[in-house]
């Protein structure tokens, strides 16, 4: 083999070494975009639900409130309190409530009242 040979196969052993490197380096900046690309997406999601889910609330809250506010009156602070405070579960149970209940006391519970 001559000198020029095997100065030619150095040469494409060193190009195939730096190719893979660069290659290997590319594809994990490509990778890290892809995830983070993913990430923000799930986070977008993730956000979206969080809103409709604080937003079925909030309309739970305001028509329960309106209901309470038209069969008992004005609402005082405890009231109030509980209304803003109730989870899901808690507005459900007391919008079957409101029809059948004579006082707020037992719209919202003896711990309010």
């Amino acid at each position: 083999m001559t000198l020029a040979e095997k100065w030619m196969r150095q040469a494409r052993k060193e190009g195939r070494k730096q190719g893979l490197e660069e290659g290997r380096e590319a594809g994990r900046q490509e990778g890290r975009e892809a995830g983070r690309q993913e990430g923000r997406e799930a986070g977008r999601q993730e956000g979206r639900e969080v809103g409709r889910q604080e937003g079925r609330l909030d309309g739970q809250r305001r028509v329960l409130g309106k209901l309470l506010r038209l069969k008992f009156g004005e609402l005082d602070d405890e009231a109030q309190a509980w209304l803003k405070a109730a989870n899901e579960q808690a507005l459900e149970a007391a919008s079957e409530r409101v029809l059948t209940a004579a006082t707020l006391g037992e719209m919202i519970g003896p711990d309010v009242r």
